[in-house]
């Protein structure tokens, strides 16, 4: 029997090489041994739900470093500082913008909130087959089609990258007398060095929530709340939420991790980004001669709600098969592991911590492929007098792909939730009222969610990334092959 413990020990001492989170990519190598700094609250070591001494004193320095006017360390990740932000901001029952490819923590606490929804959607980026951004025209439009809406809570940079235009939308939200939310999990490198994005949280934005640990040299799970020193929120309110959201007991470890964290910004982050910066900038440089393999750079930027784009996230491309299949090919032939795998392309996450070997031995198995895929695509003509169809090519095909899910909904996402409901098979599932959360998986944005009424087209949709091999999560059934919904008459 292998446990945990030994499966993580053998692939941390393997030769695999991590483009995936979290952002310390294992080259932090003077933290001391966890075990022997794991405590309690006892004398002298402050209490994260009551902050006096030496914790307070640490996310001061954050707050400094950041430039907010409080950050709260957050030990079970950006997910409670989410739940905290929309509890804190919007009463129960109220109503609240929300972008549709949030992640899934934002439909968990509009479901807590008992809240009205108004979704937000995000452009659709066909070239490469993402996501863009939020328009700042729809935030205005949504807003004057709903005036009693309370915050709104948007993702950038996403999953992918793509960085909308938050200081005009934030703009918009406070012309309208409303707080703005940035779920900026993604981004807490952000702002660190001109090569990057700015934060949300320097542009206007309220309430900003990041994960040090997707980009930064942090633990899993630690992330923050920053508070913006022009917010227009009641701060009693969030701290009495992460109360509620976090953990009684937090890891001191986690804690310690993010103080270090902090340290290294204010100290070394100048010019350790620098040096990320110029890696990239030669990575960026090297695609331009691979044929087979199309990388986004900064040409993304300025179409389809896309603002800026943050090339830390390298999104590869490949003009035949799928993101799968070179995800399977790099793990294999050249054992470097991506952070996701999606219909048309693979994900690679950097960080601050990735080294030049890393990205020589990126730049090696790419350089391999885009000669392999060149190879087979001029054999494919020569036998059939035609190219080979892309991913992006055959989801459009399949399911008229356009990215962007607009569902109709039929009752509140609570009354869904907690409703009375049957099992039916989900191909069978057409017209009937959701009463589960369906996602593709990472990053967890829903396909549909509950009091949305299932479509064809999200039954396509699901048909293709099955087909692919993607994880559909959410359903009670793993497998994803039944679905609970409505009784009929409820």
């Amino acid at each position: 029997m292998t446990t945990l413990y030994d499966a993580l020990l053998a692939y941390g001492k393997s030769d695999v090489y991590p483009f995936h989170m979290p952002g310390h990519k294992r080259q932090v190598e003077d933290f001391e041994n966890p075990f022997l700094i794991d405590i309690t609250e006892i004398d002298g070591f402050d209490n994260l739900h009551h902050p006096e001494g030496i914790l307070k004193e640490a996310q001061e320095r954050a707050a400094e470093v950041y430039g907010s006017r409080s950050t709260y360390f957050l030990v079970n990740g950006s997910t409670c500082g989410i739940l905290s932000a929309v509890s804190a901001l919007v009463r129960p029952g109220g109503e609240i913008g929300l972008a549709r490819n949030c992640h899934k923590a934002s439909y968990h606490a509009c479901y807590l909130g008992d809240l009205v929804i108004h979704s937000l959607y995000p452009q659709w980026e066909p070239k490469f087959g993402i996501n863009g951004g939020i328009l700042p025209e729809d935030v205005e439009k949504l807003l004057k089609d709903y005036p009693k809406t309370q915050a709104v809570l948007i993702t950038s940079p996403t999953y992918d990258g793509a960085v909308s235009d938050m200081k005009r939308i934030a703009e918009i939200c406070h012309a309208h007398g409303i707080p703005l939310i940035v779920d900026e999990a993604h981004g807490a490198h952000l702002g660190f060095c001109p090569y990057f994005p700015e934060s949300a949280l320097k542009l206007g934005a309220d309430v900003v929530i990041q994960s040090f640990h997707k980009t930064l040299p942090s633990f899993t799970q630690t992330a923050v709340l920053h508070v913006s020193k022009s917010a227009r929120v009641d701060e009693d309110r969030i701290r009495r939420f992460l109360g509620i959201y976090q953990s009684s007991s937090p890891s001191y470890i986690f804690m310690a991790a993010m103080d270090r964290c902090v340290e290294f910004l204010k100290n070394e982050g100048k010019e350790r980004f620098e040096a990320f910066a110029a890696r990239l900038e030669d990575f960026y440089a090297f695609i331009r001669g691979l044929e087979r393999i199309r990388i986004p750079g900064y040409e993304i930027r300025g179409d389809y709600g896309i603002f800026d784009f943050d090339r830390s996230k390298i999104l590869l491309v490949p003009d035949a098969h799928g993101g799968e299949w070179l995800a399977e090919e790099l793990r294999k032939k050249d054992h470097l592991e991506l952070e996701m795998a999606a219909g048309g392309y693979g994900l690679a996450l950097t960080s601050v911590m990735d080294t030049e070997e890393g990205f020589e031995r990126l730049r090696k198995a790419l350089n391999r492929i885009d000669g392999e895929l060149a190879d087979e695509e001029a054999a494919c003509v020569g036998r059939v007098g035609a190219g080979v169809e892309s991913a992006l090519d055959r989801r459009s095909r399949s399911v008229g792909y356009d990215g962007v899910v607009h569902n109709e909904i039929v009752v509140s996402l609570r009354e869904a939730y907690d409703g009375e409901k049957e099992t039916v098979p989900l191909k069978e599932s057409e017209g009937r009222i959701s009463g589960e959360f369906l996602y593709l998986y990472p990053p967890g944005i829903p396909l549909l969610m509950p009091g949305e009424r299932i479509s064809r087209d999200v039954l396509g949709r699901v048909a293709f990334f099955q087909g692919e091999g993607l994880s559909i999560q959410g359903l009670r059934d793993y497998r994803a092959e039944f679905i609970d919904v409505l009784k009929k008459g409820r």
